[in-house]
C-alpha cells in the first residue's frame, strides 16, 4: 500500500505498516463498500459498518476529512506515485493521462465522494458556518503535472510552465472526468482521446508561443 500522501490522509493515526495496519485496511475497505453504494460516510457510520468500536474507527480517522483523504489517496496511489522518464513533456503527459483516467474510472465512487464532502464544506464556509472538522484538500494534481512538464524548463520560462500546468488541470482530473462522463456520456476510451487531444493542443500552444522569443 502507497503511504499516505494528504495532510488529512497522513493524520489518521496508524501507517500503513506496522502491527495495526489489518485494522486500517479493513476500514479503508468498508468505506469503499459504502462509497460503492452511493453512500459518504462519517466516521461513525463507518466504525458501525466496519463492525468496529467508534473510539477505534475516530482513532485511525480523526473527522470525516480525514477518512475520505485516506481513501482517495489508497484509490489514487499510483498515480500519486506516477513518474516518467521520458524527455519529451507532451509524451510524458500523454502518459500520464492513459495512465490516470483508466483508474480515474476504476475508483470513481469516493472521488465523487471526495467532490461533495468538498463542495459542503465550501457551501458552509461561503455561508459563515463553523467548520465541524478540518476542510478537505484536494489538489494532488498540481505536483503530478508540473512533474509530467518537467522537460519544458528548457523552453518556456517558470511563469509559462505555471500556465500550462493550470491550463492542463482542466483536462486532468475527478472533475473533468466526470464532466465529460455525465454531460457528454463518453466512455472511457472517448473521454481519454478528448484529454488527450486537448493536452497536446495545449502543450503546443505553449511551445508555438515561446519559440519567437527563443530566437
Amino acid at each position: 500500500m502507497i503511504a499516505p500522501a494528504s495532510r488529512q490522509a497522513a493524520a489518521s493515526g496508524e501507517p500503513p505498516h506496522g502491527p495495526r495496519a489489518r485494522t486500517r485496511k479493513i476500514l479503508l475497505d468498508a468505506a469503499h463498500q459504502l462509497m460503492a453504494q452511493g453512500l459518504t460516510p462519517s466516521v461513525a457510520e463507518l466504525a458501525e459498518h466496519a463492525q468496529v468500536s467508534r473510539a477505534t474507527a475516530y482513532r485511525y480517522f480523526p473527522s470525516q476529512s480525514a477518512l475520505i483523504a485516506a481513501v482517495v489517496d489508497e484509490s489514487l496511489g499510483p498515480i500519486l506515485a506516477w513518474d516518467s522518464s521520458a524527455p519529451d513533456a507532451a509524451a510524458r503527459v500523454d502518459e500520464l493521462l492513459r495512465f490516470a483516467y483508466p483508474r480515474l474510472e476504476a475508483h470513481e465512487a469516493p472521488l465523487r465522494a471526495a467532490i461533495l464532502v468538498s463542495l459542503q464544506q465550501h457551501a458552509e464556509a461561503s455561508a459563515g458556518k463553523a467548520a465541524a472538522e478540518p476542510r478537505l484538500v484536494r489538489g494532488h494534481r498540481v505536483d503530478t503535472l508540473k512533474r509530467a512538464i518537467a522537460p519544458l524548463a528548457a523552453d518556456l520560462t517558470p511563469t509559462q510552465q505555471d500556465r500550462v500546468a493550470q491550463a492542463l488541470s482542466l483536462v486532468y482530473g475527478t472533475e473533468v472526468f466526470l464532466v465529460l462522463k455525465d454531460i457528454w456520456k463518453l466512455e472511457l476510451p472517448e473521454l481519454t482521446d478528448v484529454v488527450r487531444w486537448t493536452a497536446n493542443a495545449i502543450i503546443k500552444q505553449a511551445l508555438s508561443e515561446a519559440a519567437p522569443r527563443k530566437r
